[in-house]
């Protein structure tokens, strides 16, 4: 049983986030299932810290992407999910290739929603892990 109050599909989540902080860094939606959504991001000239290492806000920018894209499939279509806190520990670092992250439910209420989103690299290997807490509110009409 899915746990999602909105369907929408891959597809037409990428075409929501076009022209946004989400396109411009690569991220891309891959996988809706009945209880996760997932995504990856390139580690390249746009993710990178001076380093050469994937930045580490750049990690979290893929965490509360996925954690507040699914609180919205989540909340009810009359409601608009709002961030109020995130945190991330970096396990590891990366300097090309792709990560992965997955957001999964912690807590699905009325009014707020806890997502934990692990992030990975190719081979598996934990790179972040990150937890979204978001606010559930009654739909604004500033909100698209």
């Amino acid at each position: 049983m899915s746990i999602w109050k909105t369907e929408n599909s891959v597809d037409e989540l990428q075409l929501f986030a076009r022209n946004t902080l989400i396109d411009h860094l690569g991220i891309k939606i891959t996988e809706i299932g009945s209880d996760y959504i997932s995504a990856s991001m390139p580690v390249d000239c746009r993710t990178h810290q001076p380093m050469g290492l994937l930045h580490g806000g750049a990690s979290v920018v893929l965490a509360e992407t996925l954690g507040s894209v699914a609180a919205q499939l989540a909340a009810e279509p009359d409601q608009s999910c709002v961030g109020l806190e995130i945190n991330a520990n970096h396990l590891s670092g990366i300097s090309t290739g792709t990560v992965y992250g997955t957001a999964s439910p912690v807590h699905i209420g009325r009014s707020t929603q806890v997502w934990d989103i692990r992030i990975v690299d190719e081979k598996g290997k934990g790179i972040c892990i990150s937890r979204l807490t978001v606010a559930v509110l009654a739909k604004s009409p500033n909100f698209r």
